[in-house]
């Protein structure tokens, strides 16, 4: 299959021999292999040796079909200097060589090329020993491939390492150290897995299973080493029909997903589509006719214009998600199995039996598998396709040991499917710490009722309201993050009267409010009393909000870049964020903050009036000067001024009760205040 377009040579440059181009890494893996079997004849082309003084003994040139020419030329139309390329390039010389006059036609160069493709990676029109041979040539070809379009260790980006560790904290683990054995361990599964999925595209492209003309294969290779990770999404137009759509990101040298998977009946659909587009370019345009839409989910015009972007990657990704057993009808048949692969077992099976279907999880790359079951045993729930079997991959339990690691499903962000929750519950009651997964599925199962009925436009009840908006309690699903459906359905409702509605009914609410959602608060009528914290850090102005009298947890006012309107609690329960204020002007802080108070952003006293007592740390980091600054007589945490470049004017606390940041002082200064205050850790 063939590589990006390498630079041309120039008139300039020496025309290298065929055993240097066999032996010259960079050269594309077909042409190295043809280059060696020239190098090895005593008259310099191989096979197809002539008397090149004897003109009658010149090997006929094969004539190319239209059809061949018109791939070629489809070819051509994608990558406009494919002709001039290295391997197109060494062909026309070989010709040359042949006896054959060289053709001007780029169609006629590359359909040249194509047959080399054919040659050395068929072994189409090879004497019997080079077929013979033909096991150990893909292998020189794949490792070549592998040296081109794997990712190098060195290009494996850190922040590969940093997810994982975010990862491992999501799922209770902590805070694991990345050291140097994880990294090497890690990019060693990140090769190993690239290097497999694209053997598995040369294994499936040299096959006799595809039965494809060279020119298609040629195009479907080059466009799948493009082609990065697998990203799914689901969208909800304005009638509130809902759609599921995926794409593929570019692949760039520091892409660590394997290649695509490989779907025939997605392949086949996208080569059809695109022979029959390429052959009705060969014709007269009063012969061409419509071409027939495969799609069952877009329509003729949506077709028409998926197709005219020629685009391998949007088209496969199109047929690989409308597999009917993944359509909205086919997510409803939910009969299956579950298949327990044991802890320690090789995974060959687990991965063969998820690969070519759409899905986002990393256990159809075999070394991550491998390093799964390593860890504990591993299930899949395989509902039945259209013959009864079951082999639909819908969901996956990985155990930590004898402790549940992570339940992943099909829907977007790994979230389980719209009807896959029953048969989720029913397996967690097999599991000592089953209980906790019951209580995602249950949350699952309650926000895609909600889904449907907001959906459908129907009026959501006051309990599906405090649901929602998470009044009770987080909403838990079984991805990395939050249930995209979250905000995607809030994002197209009347928030305001959602929660007016909510607390007209609740005058006091014991537990959280996030909501950070908003942007405004106008009209907006908050509960007089929050237990917990109130978030509302997508606030940027003040006007139009009045805050409860009484806030038990943190109040979170990040946003606000003035204080102007903003009238505070006497008193907040936990920390209190005003990050974004850059002055005081305004503002009345409360006679008691429980937490830690943030003004981070503030640079000056100026206007100024902290609390008595501030029962967390304080954070005044931007401070470069403590003229007019009054400290509070008590910080129960740390006290942070890590900006103030003099100690002049500072008079600090009677008590701190962690640290005092002063890391903008000199040595000196710092010492001079340890001396005056043994009392105080300073840093």
């Amino acid at each position: 299959m063939p590589e990006e377009t390498p630079p041309t040579q120039t008139t300039e440059q020496k025309t290298p021999t065929y055993g240097e181009i066999a032996a010259d890494e960079s050269v594309h893996p077909g042409i190295r292999e043809h280059a060696a079997r020239l190098a090895s004849s005593s008259t310099g082309i191989g096979e197809l040796a002539v008397d090149s003084v004897d003109s009658s003994n010149i090997v006929p040139k094969i004539t190319a079909t239209p059809e061949e020419l018109a791939g070629a030329e489809f070819l051509h139309s994608r990558d406009s200097k494919l002709h001039q390329s290295q391997p197109v390039s060494f062909e026309q010389t070989r010709q040359e060589r042949l006896g054959h006059k060289s053709s001007q036609r780029p169609a006629v160069k590359i359909s040249d090329w194509l047959r080399v493709l054919e040659r050395t990676h068929m072994g189409t029109g090879a004497s019997e020993a080079r077929i013979e041979a033909q096991p150990q040539v893909i292998e020189r070809i794949k490792d070549s491939y592998h040296s081109r379009y794997v990712i190098k260790p060195e290009n494996v980006p850190e922040s590969t390492f940093e997810l994982e560790q975010r990862i491992a904290r999501q799922q209770g683990h902590g805070d694991i150290p990345i050291t140097d054995q994880y990294k090497r361990e890690k990019i060693s599964q990140i090769v190993a897995d690239q290097e497999v999925s694209l053997d598995r595209w040369v294994d499936y492209l040299t096959s006799g299973d595809a039965i494809y003309p060279t020119w298609a294969k040629a195009w479907v290779f080059t466009e799948v080493t493009k082609m990065g990770r697998l990203e799914k999404k689901t969208s909800v137009d304005e009638s509130g029909h809902e759609t599921e759509s995926a794409s593929y990101s570019k692949r760039d040298e520091t892409t660590t997903s394997p290649f695509p998977t490989i779907n025939p009946r997605a392949l086949a659909l996208t080569i059809g589509v695109m022979q029959e587009k390429v052959a009705q370019k060969g014709l007269p345009k009063s012969e061409r006719g419509a071409i027939e839409n495969p799609s069952v989910l877009m329509d003729d015009e949506q077709f028409k214009q998926l197709l005219s972007s020629e685009s391998f990657s949007k088209l496969y990704t199109q047929f690989l998600i409308e597999q009917p057993e993944y359509s909205s009808e086919g997510l409803k048949e939910t009969r299956g199995v579950w298949k327990k692969y044991e802890k320690g077992s090789e995974p060959d099976e687990l991965v063969a039996s998820i690969q070519g279907h759409p899905l986002e999880w990393c256990t159809a790359n075999p070394e991550t598998a491998r390093g799964q079951l390593a860890g504990g045993d591993f299930y899949v729930y395989y509902s039945i396709d259209g013959e009864n079997n079951p082999s639909i991959p819908r969901v996956a339990i990985r155990m930590d040991g004898d402790s549940i690691g992570e339940v992943r499903g099909i829907a977007p962000s790994q979230e389980l499917d719209p009807y896959i929750s029953d048969v989720v519950s029913q397996k967690m009651e097999e599991f000592p710490d089953g209980a906790d997964y019951q209580k995602k599925a249950a949350d699952m199962k309650h926000l895609t009722d909600i889904e449907e009925s907001h959906t459908l436009g129907q009026e959501l009840s006051p309990e599906d309201l405090r649901f929602l908006y998470q009044l009770d309690g987080e909403i838990q699903g079984f991805g990395f993050g939050k249930d995209p459906r979250i905000k995607e359905i809030l994002s197209n409702r009347d928030n305001i009267s959602d929660l007016n509605s909510i607390f007209e009914t609740n005058p006091e609410i014991t537990g959280n409010l996030n909501l950070s959602f908003l942007t405004s608060a106008d009209g907006l009528k908050l509960p007089e009393n929050v237990g917990g914290y109130l978030y509302l850090d997508g606030l940027t102005s003040a006007e139009g909000l009045k805050l409860p009298e009484n806030i038990g947890g943190d109040l979170g006012l990040n946003s606000l870049t003035s204080a102007e309107g903003l009238q505070l609690p006497e008193s907040v329960g936990g920390d209190l964020w005003l990050s974004g204020l850059t002055s005081a002007e305004g503002l009345k802080l409360p006679e008691s903050v429980g937490g830690d108070l943030w003004l981070i952003g503030l640079t000056s006293a100026e206007g100024l009036q902290l609390p008595d007592n501030v029962g967390g740390g304080l954070w005044l980091k931007s401070f470069t000067s403590a003229e007019g600054l009054k400290l509070p007589e008590n910080v129960g945490g740390s006290l942070h001024l890590d900006g103030l470049t003099t100690a002049e004017g500072i008079k600090l606390p009677e008590s701190v009760g962690g640290d005092l940041w002063l890391s903008g002082l000199t040595d000196a200064e710092k010492q001079k205040i340890r001396e005056e205050r043994p009392d105080l850790t300073i840093l």
